[in-house]
């Protein structure tokens, strides 16, 4: 458990909150059971819920699986009460370490951020949530370039599985953060007691950020679906060029196929006693190709 405080307002962060966590929020506030509750229950959708004597928040956070080189959403659970401002994840969450960090720290943030209501600090947090999405966009911004420039570059079997692994990340990025576009709009439809009316103009221009960000990614998607498309069309061009090469190659090979095994056939080969029959019978194999070379030609299969 972290704390920091500024004159009446208060900010609690847990990380991975154990049993003796919740026992501290039930023993020291007046919170709802059911929201103390809903900080060790997993929720899997983001949802905004007012209660008696506090405002309960959960929201998904878009962070990045390097393993998987993938988007996963990570769980923020918030608490708003008067005085006292509440999150709990069971991820390390780098965006808020750093900003409880730099609270710590600096009198001058902590004066900007926890000097008027816990309403401006969920709006500074949620902020710089949003904020810290647009450098992973342009992460992603980067990846497709170079993927268009791999499949232009003749390399479109080593694109087909980076392709899919940046289709997949840029999918479950949507996923996570479409939902919460309706947390914020719901904050700004409905009275709650713990979010003043003159705060609310502040979590429209969050939702003007998730415009933003869900505008790239739909841009991105497009982009992505687009290369896979043109990649998926030259692997076909080349498949098709390469069965034509070899389907040419059988087809002149069949007369001399068959020629010679007549030839196996025959009791008696023709000009079996010649000492240049190899050489006959090589050249009229040859002239089998050619006219079937010829024939090709004049259909318009070559």
């Amino acid at each position: 458990m972290k704390t920091i405080t500024h004159k009446k307002i208060t900010w609690i962060d847990f990380e991975s909150p154990e049993d003796d966590d919740i026992t501290y929020l039930q023993e020291n506030f007046n919170i709802h059971p059911l929201a103390i509750e809903e900080l060790v229950t997993p929720t899997y959708q983001p949802k905004v819920v007012q209660y008696e004597n506090c405002l309960f928040l959960s929201i998904h956070i878009p962070l990045f699986d390097v393993e998987h080189r993938t988007t996963y959403p990570g769980e923020l659970d918030i608490i708003l009460t008067s005085d006292h401002l509440i999150t709990s994840h069971s991820q390390n969450i780098y965006q808020i370490t750093k900003f409880f960090e730099s609270l710590e720290k600096s009198e001058g943030k902590r004066r900007l951020t926890l000097e008027k209501t816990p309403s401006h600090l969920l709006h500074h947090l949620l902020e710089i949530l949003l904020n810290s999405c647009f450098p992973r966009l342009n992460h992603i911004s980067e990846k497709l370039d170079f993927i268009e420039n791999q499949v232009f570059a003749e390399k479109e079997k080593e694109m087909v599985f980076e392709i899919s692994v940046l289709k997949r990340d840029i999918l479950n990025f949507r996923r996570t953060l479409k939902p919460q576009r309706s947390i914020l709009e719901s904050i700004i439809q409905k009275d709650h007691p713990f979010i003043p009316i003159e705060t609310k103009i502040y979590f429209q221009d969050l939702i003007g950020t998730n415009i933003r960000l869900w505008n790239i990614l739909e841009s991105q998607k497009e982009t992505i679906e687009a290369l896979e498309a043109t990649n998926n069309s030259l692997l076909s061009n080349k498949l098709d060029l390469t069965m034509k090469v070899l389907t040419i190659f059988s087809a002149v090979l069949l007369p001399m196929t068959v020629y010679s095994n007549m030839l196996a056939m025959s009791a008696q080969i023709p000009f079996g006693n010649n000492p240049h029959a190899f050489w006959i019978h090589f050249s009229l194999m040859l002239l089998l190709s050619l006219v079937t070379i010829a024939i090709f030609r004049t259909k318009k299969w070559l």
